[in-house]
This record gives structure tokens, sequence and C-alpha cells, in this order.
């Protein structure tokens, strides 16, 4: 019986799962030829040859020498470790994170960096009844959030401008910062006081507070923060809440394997 074009595969879909087949079956050896491939795939040649070509040009493959066998490089691998790395710092966070909360009662995050956005990766919802924009697998920009702003100020100035290159200053609220001239003065702020500050500038009505946390090799990986509405703002509240994030950011940073934190 003939398919209807609605069970028919999409093209975009029907060339992933080729992808992620010759991916499968380069992972089970360590190098194989393009013939031998093409029929554990079972692709035409010349569908494979044109894959791997593409695979090798991103750097996923490689080609062996002059008998055409492929292999798969690291770069696969170094992906899985990054997330990897999330799992192990999310399941660590947690703890220090509940515990922020509870002494808190406010919206603990914890964010990190992606391409050139912050991406949530943990949340704990405040126990008092405040909304936020905000939830796991969100990104929100670097420029206009605590957590951003201590996710680059801990960075050499030249990766700081080539992250911030290709960024879109988008003005949420009268606060934002819109240019990275105006932003770069505020991370040297940042990293001399040892956190950083979204003082309405993301979303109207809400502030934040974020601290650097390190993994082994003194970088930053993540942001913790905690939110809080305007109205409950206050200089002393705003300098327990520093000394808090700091003391879970820093048993996080030494369950990391970081024992030399400067706060």
């Amino acid at each position: 019986m003939a398919l209807s074009d609605s069970d028919k595969q999409p093209d975009a879909v029907s060339s992933v799962l080729k992808v992620f087949g010759i991916l499968q079956a380069l992972g089970e050896e360590k190098e194989i030829g393009i013939t031998e491939l093409s029929q554990r795939v079972m692709m035409s040649k010349s569908t494979v040859y044109r894959f791997l070509q593409t695979m090798k040009s991103l750097g996923y493959v490689s080609q062996e020498g002059e008998l055409e066998k492929y292999a798969l490089t690291l770069k696969l691998f170094e992906l899985g470790s990054r997330a990897l790395q999330n799992v192990d710092l999310v399941r660590s966070a947690d703890i220090q994170m509940r515990e922020l909360s509870r002494r808190t009662k406010e919206a603990i995050h914890l964010g990190a960096l992606d391409d050139s956005s912050i991406v949530y990766i943990h949340k704990i919802d405040s126990l008092y009844n405040l909304r936020m924009y905000s939830r796991v697998g969100r990104r929100n920009p670097l420029y206009s959030t605590a957590i951003g702003k201590v996710l680059l100020a801990w960075r050499p100035r030249e990766e700081i401008l080539d992250i911030l290159s290709d960024v879109e200053y988008v003005r949420s609220t009268e606060r934002t910062i819109v240019s990275t001239e105006a932003l770069l003065p505020v991370l040297d702020l940042v990293r001399e006081q040892g956190y950083g500050e979204d003082n309405e500038e993301q979303e109207e009505g809400i502030r934040c507070v974020a601290v650097p946390v390190f993994d082994r090799f003194g970088t930053v990986i993540a942001g913790m923060s905690i939110s809080f509405p305007t109205l409950r703002y206050s200089d002393e509240g705003l300098s327990e809440y520093v000394s808090l994030l700091h003391q879970a950011a820093r048993a996080l940073s030494e369950q990391m394997g970081y024992h030399h934190s400067p706060f």
C-alpha cells in the first residue's frame, strides 16, 4: 500500500536518522571503509560519502590515511562531557540551592553560559507567590541578568568581547544595559565586588543577585542567584543574600574540585 504524504517522513527527519545511523555504525568500529559502512546502514555509497564529508568538515569524523577509512573524532565525547558536567553540577547544586530556598524563601537559579546567552539548568521556585519569566532550559541575555554578568566577569577581556560580538542588545526595561561599552565597566565592578546584580534590568519589579561557581581549573562554569521582588529589597538584605550565596557557591565549587575561592 502506498504511503500518503502525511505518512511519509519529512526529508529533514530522514536525513537526521541517516546521520545518527552512520554515527552509531562508526561508533562500533575503530575505523571502517565506506563500502562496509554503506552496507551496515543500508544506504548507497554516494549517500554515505556525502554525509561523511559533511560530518568531516564539522569535525565529527576523521579520514584515516589514503585508504578511505573513517573514524569518529572526540567531538561527540566533548559534547557529552559538557552535558555530563551539567548533570553532575545540578545534582551537587541542588542541596545548596534547597538550603538557600529554606533560608530565604526566594527563587533560586543556577545558570550556565551557552553561546552568547545564559541557559537555566536548575531552579527552585520562590516559597512566596512570586511569578518569574524563567524556567529550566530557558535562555536569557547575558547583559541583563545577574547570572549572565558573573558568567562574563571572570573571563579575559578578549573572550568577553568575542562572546558579545554577535549579541543584539534588546531593551527589556528602562534599566537594561544596551551596549558592550556600557556593560564592560559593570563587569569590572562585578569582579571587584564578587557578585553581580540585576536591578530590574530583565523584568520590571524583580531584582536578582548572583555569584560565580568555579570548576577544578578555576574557570567560572555557572552562576547561582537569588531573585526577589524590588519591594523586599534592602541594603542589609542584599548583603545577607550575597553572604549566603558565597557560602553555597564556595561549597559547590569545592565539590567541583576548586578549593581556592576568593570569597
